[in-house]
């Protein structure tokens, strides 16, 4: 993790395929007094559509995954294989998006930032997340 690093969860970088499906969210059936002060966000993408993206970094409580940039709020069903763990099934929303790839400066050059979308994990194994934390902890170490 480098100096400038801002974010609370330490990442790892990665190259994984993976196929990403918008699950929606389930309707619940409320209370009429609660229903009537109740809000609850209404992602845009279609539940069941699924396409093929790359895992690009991975921390303990999230993810960025390189491809279709889904709409804000999307919740989102995913596996991935975690080298010495093996595959991840996890649900997440997406937080954040980059609809289209951009460079930015680096230093004296610059870096081209692919599309696609931020995830916050809603559910992913214990053990899994463990494994997540063993990897970014061994990659801190190493640099």
């Amino acid at each position: 993790m480098s100096k400038s690093e801002n974010r609370n969860a330490g990442r790892v970088a990665l190259s994984a395929p993976m196929i990403v499906e918008s699950i929606g969210q389930p309707d619940i059936k409320l209370h009429d007094n609660l229903a009537k002060v109740y809000s609850r966000v209404t992602p845009s993408a279609a539940a069941g559509e699924k396409f093929p993206a790359t895992l690009r970094d991975l921390s303990t409580n999230g993810a960025f995954v390189a491809g279709e940039a889904l709409p804000l709020l999307s919740r989102v069903a995913f596996s991935f294989e975690l080298d010495g763990f093996g595959r991840v099934e996890a649900i997440g929303w997406t937080l954040w998006r980059r609809s289209e790839a951009c460079s930015v400066p680096h230093g004296s050059s610059e870096v081209t930032l692919p599309a696609g979308f931020g995830i916050l994990f809603e559910a992913i194994p214990l053990d899994a997340r463990l494994a997540i934390h063993r990897l970014v902890q061994r990659q801190a170490t190493a640099s």
